[in-house]
């Protein structure tokens, strides 16, 4: 019998519904980590379905590094004026903009990526790796692995969230959509550095 207090521990731990937390934990015979998986699963499957709704509302998040010699502005966008004005959601742009000032991501998404930089970074990793003597096939296999991690090192959406290394930005920003059942996207950013 899961209790109203696990139920309530869960939803405080991760902002789901009281109804979603009940299920999770009744899913999974009360195991929290457990739960927790569920509802982040449920909270892709919601981001997924509100993908293609229009963000034509937001606000601009900034940090300036404690230092004076790094700054961010970051748009985030979603879908009504009532979630861009709530704290959670200003503070959410808030720290996508400390993040940036941490982690200074070239690009928001892999495919904001120009296709001919994607190919020349492949021909340098190919001579590369070419010197191990290894068949053809395995050092596509091996090039594909560098590319995707080189590319998920300079994606914002890619990179582990500095507050909490366990989870990407992407996961990040699916967890309130799930949250606010509305769907967000960052839109772009800027970082200055002296």
């Amino acid at each position: 019998m899961i209790t109203a207090q696990e139920v309530k521990n869960l939803r405080d731990r991760t902002g789901a519904s009281m109804m979603g937390c009940k299920k999770a934990l009744e899913e999974s015979s009360g195991d929290v980590e457990k739960a927790m998986k569920i509802l982040q699963k449920s909270g892709s499957k919601i981001a997924d379905k509100k993908g293609g709704r229009d963000t034509a509302e937001g606000c601009i998040g900034s940090y300036i590094h404690s230092n004076g010699k790094i700054g961010v502005l970051v748009e985030v966008n979603c879908e009504t004026d009532f979630v861009a004005k709530g704290n959670e959601f200003i503070e959410l742009a808030h720290n996508l903009a400390m993040h940036i000032a941490a982690s200074n991501p070239e690009y928001v998404s892999y495919d904001e990526i120009d296709p001919a930089d994607i190919e020349n970074k492949k021909k340098e990793l190919m001579e590369e790796v070419k010197k191990e003597n290894k068949p053809q096939e395995i050092l596509e296999k091996i090039v594909e692995g560098k590319i995707k991690k080189y590319f998920s090192e300079i994606c914002l959406l890619n990179q582990p969230f500095v507050k909490d290394t366990d989870i990407t930005v992407e996961e990040l920003i699916t967890e309130k959509i799930a949250k606010t059942g509305e769907n967000i996207k960052v839109k772009k950013f800027i970082r200055f550095e002296i």
